[in-house]
């Protein structure tokens, strides 16, 4: 699996090396002897799917402390908008965004460390998202920041009139009144 540092400090892209024949393809998609080679070290506890539609945007979700959550985002079926914000005020990056996108088809994956909203757009007729966490969900610890927020000028690649947003993630609050302790 080949390990990308991007510019934020602990988000990684993974590459996993895929090997293909006339059957098909295989390829792991996690190992934890892979990620303590490279220092990642995380007890996995809980894994999330869903399942969407084009348009469905979906976030910018977090849970505070101190039951925040490390993530590893995947792709098992179509192609999404994979977006962080970082929420840590101690990190250059703090405020800012970063997306990427994740699809079946390039395998890639996101891990994503505690102190960040996360949110994704779904690309493709139909998507299946995957990711695994570091910690249980806390209903008391829910969070979010709006999806739309101008701040953050985060281009959803989906056009406003074709995005599907839950009631849940319209009235959350802006990142300035966020409040999200890291």
């Amino acid at each position: 699996m080949h390990v990308e540092n991007t510019s934020f400090e602990g988000l990684v892209v993974l590459t996993p090396r895929v090997f293909t024949d006339s059957r098909g393809h295989f390829f792991e998609s996690y190992s934890l002897q892979h990620f303590e080679n490279e220092s990642l070290h995380f007890n996995w506890v809980q894994d999330n799917q869903s399942h969407s539609s084009y348009g469905v945007v979906r976030g910018l979700h977090f849970q505070k402390n101190p039951s925040a959550q490390t993530k590893l985002i995947r792709v098992l079926q179509g192609e999404i908008l994979d977006v962080v914000v970082d929420l840590r005020k101690d990190q250059p990056s703090y405020g800012q965004v970063y997306s990427i996108v994740l699809s079946s088809e390039n395998k890639k994956q996101l891990l994503i460390p505690k102190g960040f909203a996360h949110g994704f757009s779904v690309l493709s007729e139909k998507a299946d998202v995957l990711y695994k966490c570091d910690a249980f969900y806390d209903k008391q610890a829910e969070a979010g920041i709006c999806f739309n927020d101008e701040s953050l000028a985060i281009d959803w690649k989906i056009p406003a009139d074709k995005m599907i947003v839950s009631e849940k993630d319209i009235i959350l609050p802006s990142f300035e009144n966020c409040n999200a302790g890291f």
